[in-house]
């Protein structure tokens, strides 16, 4: 079409209704290994929105790697409007190290929007935001817990920007968290960008968990054909709209120990119930858990070995806990494991 041009990154061009993969250019080792950020370019026959797919900002959050290779091998791409940047690795540092951080130890996702002339992150974050951020009309970027966390399937947005949170209740998981972007955040400066972004975090870091990347799937088919990159007929909604949660907060350890969860991932509790145990490794002492809200558990440490002050238990609050709690049995039984997948 006279109006759709071919799209450029880096050094190459991508012509409508083809795909290519783009190594860009990043600050090599010091053994004289040159590096580079994959990125994958899928440029549609026809225009529409143009759509980022990010994930291992931290290197060790891999469920979202998978999350965009089965993005990548859909046939329904071949229909795509518009254009997708997909970002496997933005940390390719930590991702093959199995590390969160940088080499210079910094969290790349407290540096961006960055600098050409800061530090190996903020470097790396200025390309991110040059080369693909700052030329696309959406984006999600995928995450996991950190630190042996585990959390259940939710959107990070603020609900005051009406499209990134009717994207969130597009995208299907079953809670959406209302928080604040914290500074030097993608989530900041895609906002600064006026670029609606979600943040998914599923899941625990170097692990996969099969439910997270199910329902990452679906969410992102589910975003891209709403906002036109796919034919959404094709698309099946949600069973169950999001649930939203205003706030949240941690339950911490009282004291130094070993933690005998009574509280799974997803459970509705009340304010003071009982989460779990905490003893020392002779048994001597023992100190309950308590939940510091009602409402219901969207993450919680799986490792068993704690500090006094560590946060155990995340607990979400709603206005009404019930119907939260009923959505995520319906989305526990919509991702079930076990059940083979539809799309």
């Amino acid at each position: 079409m006279a109006d759709w041009n071919p799209f450029t990154i880096g050094a190459a061009t991508v012509e409508p209704g083809q795909r290519a993969t783009v190594d860009l250019p990043v600050a090599s080792l010091y053994t004289h290994t040159e590096m580079t950020m994959p990125v994958h370019v899928v440029h549609g026959k026809r225009p529409g929105p143009c759509l980022f797919l990010s994930a291992a900002i931290h290197g060790d959050e891999i469920n979202g790697v998978e999350v965009i290779r089965r993005i990548l091998r859909r046939k329904g791409l071949k229909r795509l409007r518009g254009t997708l940047i997909a970002v496997p690795v933005v940390n390719v540092y930590g991702f093959v190290n199995n590390y969160r951080y940088l080499p210079d130890r910094r969290d790349l996702n407290r540096f961006f929007p960055g600098s050409p002339a800061g530090s190996l992150t903020s470097r790396l974050a200025d390309i991110f935001m040059e080369e693909i951020v700052s030329r696309c009309t959406h984006g999600i970027d995928f995450h996991t817990g950190s630190n042996h966390r585990i959390n259940l399937p939710q959107i990070r947005s603020r609900v005051e920007d009406s499209e990134a949170l009717r994207l969130a209740r597009v995208f299907g998981a079953p809670v959406v968290v209302d928080a604040h972007v914290r500074d030097g955040s993608l989530r900041q400066a895609a906002s600064e960008l006026g670029i609606p972004m979600l943040l998914y975090e599923a899941g625990e870091a170097l692990r996969f968990d099969e439910v997270a990347i199910r329902a990452g799937l679906r969410g992102t088919l589910r975003v891209m054909a709403t906002i036109g990159m796919l034919p959404e007929q094709r698309i099946r909604p949600p069973v169950a709209d999001p649930i939203v949660a205003r706030s949240s907060s941690w339950a911490r350890a009282p004291v130094s120990g070993i933690i005998r969860a009574r509280a799974a991932l997803g459970d509705r509790v009340e304010e003071d119930e009982a989460l779990g145990y905490i003893a020392d490794p002779f048994g001597a002492r023992e100190e309950t858990v308590l939940s510091p809200a009602s409402g219901i558990i969207i993450g919680r440490l799986n490792l068993p070995l704690v500090h006094q002050g560590d946060a155990v238990f995340h607990v979400a609050r709603f206005k009404d806990p019930p119907t939260a709690e009923s959505v995520v049995e319906a989305f526990q039984q919509e991702y079930d494991p076990d059940q083979p997948t539809s799309y």
